[in-house]
């Protein structure tokens, strides 16, 4: 990039979400823009999947998410992007139901995804962007 524009560069980590299990970082942040990694069903502290199913574990990688937006000073109605991986694509209605909970219109773009295995062997991943201040909704 050599156009002279010099870009700010922020990592965001919070203790209330699951810290990272491998060579990453909870979340970016480059200017107003908020890379947030995959949020996996664990308990923050115990590293753990929550019980429950994969309704549980999606409830709970967006609260984790919740926490990491919240570090960064934003929130879920600044997210503009999601990707949702599952382990089985069976369990998109029901990923559904917890993810509506969450967000509200205008909702963020989406991408849903069966895959043949998530980290630790989750049953639900999920990871967004957003912006980081004020945002207007047109």
């Amino acid at each position: 990039l050599s156009s002279g524009i010099n870009a700010e560069y922020g990592v965001i980590n919070t203790a209330k979400a699951p810290s990272a299990i491998g060579p990453y970082s909870q979340a970016v942040q480059v200017n107003e823009t908020l890379y947030i990694s995959g949020q996996l069903g664990l308990d923050a502290q115990s590293m753990q999947f929550v019980e429950g199913g994969v309704q549980h574990q999606a409830r709970r990688a967006l609260e984790n998410m919740g926490h990491i937006l919240e570090a960064a000073g934003s929130s879920y109605s600044n997210i503009i992007k999601t990707t949702v991986l599952l382990k089985d694509i069976e369990d998109f209605a029901k990923v559904n139901e917890v993810y509506a909970t969450f967000f509200k219109a205008p909702y963020p773009a989406r991408a849903a995804y069966q895959c043949a295995n998530l980290p630790k062997y989750g049953l639900v991943e999920i990871e967004a962007v957003a912006v980081v201040g004020e945002v207007e909704n047109h």
